[in-house]
């Protein structure tokens, strides 16, 4: 079995690498996003597909975009079976989607979470359940019709890392799954009416006021490591926990002070703050911060 791979973060990485693993299974060629300049010295690095596709010695497409007419002629020039896509980057043209059955793996249960960000949205909107969505893809943005589905539980308190990992292990194995079984797949047409669209996230989408103790810690839970959580001050909450839900207090109003750390009020509900960053400094636990500003009970965290 001969199959282009198309993909680019940690997530692609290992689906090819399963992929590669997998007997009668060859990759033929790995197509991914350029080399991008990387941390304070913009170091140019290659997306880790490049780096595990050399490995392997793959023949590696770097195109900027995929939709350039000689791209195209490319990539409809290689033989295969399969064009498998995961987190790709780039929308498939016409002509690729008509070269050979086009898979994508989508970190969702479609169609509730088209677009960039399906695990931060399960997060943020306190989903239990989420999944894999095994889809053959069409021109439209996660539109194409639904090969097979793998879902798994969330917990409350997962956090994105976490789940982020869980679900690219179960992309892994139902990425083998359909490959080995594809024509014993009837692909099912999707309902749009339930989609909705889930943008990619910026570093201002971290930014939290104490309104809703819930909606806090669920954006903790999506938005750690990157972009984090913080006030309007810039300080950043590195650490939370959600106490409860019910209450009703002063946004922000430090209500108890406890060995490990402080419950700040919302307007609803509580959070528990242990560790925080003020900005241009290094993470410290929360007791130490308050008492550098000297703040107390009935004080309010800025």
């Amino acid at each position: 079995m001969k199959i282009i791979f198309m993909g680019t973060p940690d997530y692609a990485g290992r689906i090819l690498q399963k992929i590669i693993d997998t007997k009668n299974m060859d990759v033929v060629a790995v197509y991914t996003q350029p080399d991008k300049p990387v941390g304070r010295k913009k170091v140019l690095t290659p997306p880790i597909v490049k780096t595990i596709a050399l490995q392997n010695s793959i023949v590696v497409h770097q195109p900027n975009r995929l939709r350039d007419e000689s791209t195209i002629k490319e990539v409809t020039g290689i033989e295969c079976d399969y064009i498998i896509v995961a987190a790709y980057g780039q929308i498939l043209p016409l002509e690729i989607l008509q070269h050979a059955p086009c898979i994508n793996l989508h970190a969702s249960i479609l169609p509730k979470y088209r677009g960039a960000s399906p695990i931060q949205q399960t997060l943020l909107n306190g989903d239990s359940k989420t999944g894999v969505t095994a889809m053959l893809m069409d021109e439209g943005l996660d539109t194409g019709d639904i090969i097979k589905i793998k879902e798994i539980d969330v917990s409350k308190t997962e956090m994105a890392e976490s789940l982020f990992d869980r679900l690219t292990d179960v992309a892994c194995e139902l990425t083998i799954d359909v490959l080995e079984n594809f024509n014993s797949y009837t692909p099912a047409k999707q309902d749009g009416s339930l989609s909705s669209h889930c943008k990619k996230i910026s570093k201002q989408d971290g930014e939290v006021e104490f309104d809703d103790a819930t909606a806090i810690f669920n954006k903790y839970r999506a938005f750690t490591p990157w972009p984090g959580i913080y006030l309007s001050s810039g300080l950043k909450l590195k650490k939370i926990e959600l106490v409860e839900d019910i209450s009703q207090n002063e946004s922000g109003k430090i209500l108890d002070i406890e060995k490990e750390g402080i419950i700040i009020g919302c307007k609803r509900g509580s959070i528990k703050v242990l560790s925080v960053q003020p900005e241009s400094k290094n993470e410290m636990d929360v007791i130490s911060y308050i008492n550098g500003k000297r703040l107390n009970i009935a004080d309010t965290l800025s």
